[in-house]
């Protein structure tokens, strides 16, 4: 199984700083994940018992958002990083109350909350992990929401990992030896965490024993752990998640660290369950009440799970098993949301084959058996427009109807209160396909609105420079193409667009045309503010 570790790094090269990930690595599902967590704050907490908040050993938010930036621009490059809009949207669902549960604790500091990144990023790995990096980027594989039975269990996985960003465990972990330099830590972070699941690779990349042995000194300690357990507890329920999904993932990793440690669940090995840690759990939950059961997922959960399984292994001998499951007769006496699982799964596969027939056929099942269930609703017609699109043979008159179902009549885009990131990328694919000059403009001004409330959204950013470039407004294509670079924390590209954007206005002043002085004003400021980020990102090397 490949490591999702960049690119530069199966090259032979150590793209060292991404690596701050495996420090931050850990959590609720606490017990395996990054490789490396456990042993340097242990003396720390038995010397102080009592959170070192404040703590003015502790790295500063801005040079800590500095080294998450260089960590998070190597994770953008590999190809193993995944920006699928329905999953993205579902873990969406749940960073986003406990982003704001947090902050109604008292846990984020106006400072931190304002100049972290708070950006989850999507990994195709299987293994079960997640982790949290310098600045508050953090790392989900798409093995733990494959895993996870339902959302209060993903719920608990990411509110530990938010714990250990806002009681500040990272920073002060890095600070801990003053005489390391942000490249060396991230080396030794790197290591750790291809360690965690290729020995080999992980020795390749330690700096000699020096790496190894400072490498113990980013382990999150015990008493970080039971804070990040406790404090990452009270955020999800105060969020609105059950706290059973803490218990019952704690369950989960355990039963898991008796069977094997065959790299399934590196969240284990980074931070080993303890039996003190899982009965804090359990007394947090209400007196008397029954030990918690993950029980089945809801409709919403299981094809999200489903679709995590799907995208991380597209190999054609899992596609075509996926096919099969839907086939098999004893699918019917499964429980209705592992039937729901398993249809999507299969109309899915069949889309990625290009098999349309087969996949509207599983689709149909699908949407039979999801019929009762409101929130499986709108993922089901995300799914639905993906295997028309998938057909690339629809006739106008289908387009038009498949933009009619995803709120797009005419030259008008319906802002329906359900419309989320999912369809506004599919309303744009359907758009390209269609070429027609008046939807273009309408899903251009509508991907537009969604850019001024998230501009740091690079696959909306690149879309619009699709719809752009389809309607000959090179400039703004060139624009757009700048900043989805630069979302992605890339400024050497962004800076390069903008410049060729430049270079096209001064083109067309020598040929007898001027362009709109106003994208000549945001262009040529933007270049300003990228230049000196791409200085700034040089000096931090």
């Amino acid at each position: 199984m490949k490591n999702w570790l960049p690119a530069q790094i199966h090259k032979g090269r150590t793209a060292i700083l991404f690596i701050s990930a495996c420090a931050c690595l850990s959590g609720s599902l606490s017990a395996q994940s990054v490789s490396a967590t456990s042993t340097t704050a242990a003396a720390d907490s038995a010397a102080s018992p009592l959170p070192q908040l404040g703590d003015g050993s502790a790295m500063g938010s801005a040079d800590e958002r500095r080294l998450g930036d260089n960590i998070a621009r190597e994770l953008f490059r590999d190809p193993d990083y995944l920006d699928d809009p329905v999953l993205a949207d579902y873990v969406q669902s749940i960073w986003l109350p406990l982003l704001a549960a947090a902050r109604q604790r008292g846990e984020l500091t106006p400072e931190i909350d304002e100049r972290f990144a708070w950006q989850i990023m999507l990994g195709r790995d299987r293994t079960v992990n997640a982790f949290a990096l310098p600045g508050g980027y953090l790392g989900v594989n798409l093995g733990l929401i494959a895993v996870v039975s339902n959302r209060d269990e993903l719920a608990s996985v990411l509110g530990h990992e938010l714990s250990h960003v806002t009681q500040r465990h990272i920073s002060r972990l890095i600070a801990k030896d003053s005489a390391q330099t942000p490249w060396m830590i991230g080396a030794m972070i790197l290591g750790a965490l291809a360690a965690s699941k290729n020995p080999d690779a992980g020795s390749a990349l330690m700096v000699g024993g020096q790496a190894v042995a400072a490498q113990s000194q980013l382990n999150f300690s015990r008493g970080m752990e039971r804070e990040a357990d406790r404090i990452g507890f009270g955020v999800m329920t105060q969020a609105g998640f059950k706290g059973q999904g803490f218990v019952t993932m704690f369950d989960k990793l355990q039963q898991a660290s008796r069977l094997n440690d065959a790299g399934g669940y590196p969240y284990l090995r980074s931070h080993p369950l303890t039996t003190e840690r899982i009965a804090d759990m359990e007394a947090r939950l209400p007196l008397g009440a029954p030990h918690p059961v993950a029980g089945t997922p809801t409709l919403l959960h299981a094809m999200m799970s489903t679709r995590a399984k799907v995208l991380s292994n597209t190999g054609v001998d899992a596609l075509r098993t996926w096919q099969a499951q839907a086939d098999d007769p004893a699918l019917q006496s499964l429980p209705v949301a592992l039937q729901v699982g398993t249809l999507y799964g299969a109309a899915m596969a069949s889309s990625q084959l290009r098999e349309v027939a087969q996949a509207r056929q599983d689709l149909a099942r699908l949407q039979t058996l999801a019929a009762a269930d409101p929130s499986a609703a709108a993922p089901v017609r995300w799914l639905g427009a993906e295997i028309d699109l998938a057909a690339r043979d629809l006739s106008p008159a289908q387009l038009t109807a498949l933009a009619a179902r995803l709120g797009i009549t005419g030259a008008q885009v319906v802002h329906a209160a359900d419309m989320r990131r999912p369809q506004l990328m599919l309303q744009a694919q359907v758009a390209l396909q269609l070429n027609q000059a008046s939807m273009l403009n309408a899903v251009g001004q509508s991907l537009q609105t969604w850019l001024v409330s998230q501009p740091h959204d690079a696959l909306a950013w690149q879309t619009l420079g699709s719809l752009y470039t389809a309607q000959s407004q090179p400039l703004r294509a060139l624009r757009a193409q700048a900043e989805a670079q630069a979302a992605r924390l890339d400024y050497t590209g962004a800076v390069d667009r903008l410049r060729a954007a430049q270079d096209l206005m001064r083109a067309n002043e020598a040929a007898g045309s001027t362009a709109d002085h106003i994208d000549a004003s945001i262009i040529d400021t933007r270049q300003r503010e990228l230049q000196a980020l791409l200085k700034q990102q040089a000096l931090n090397h």
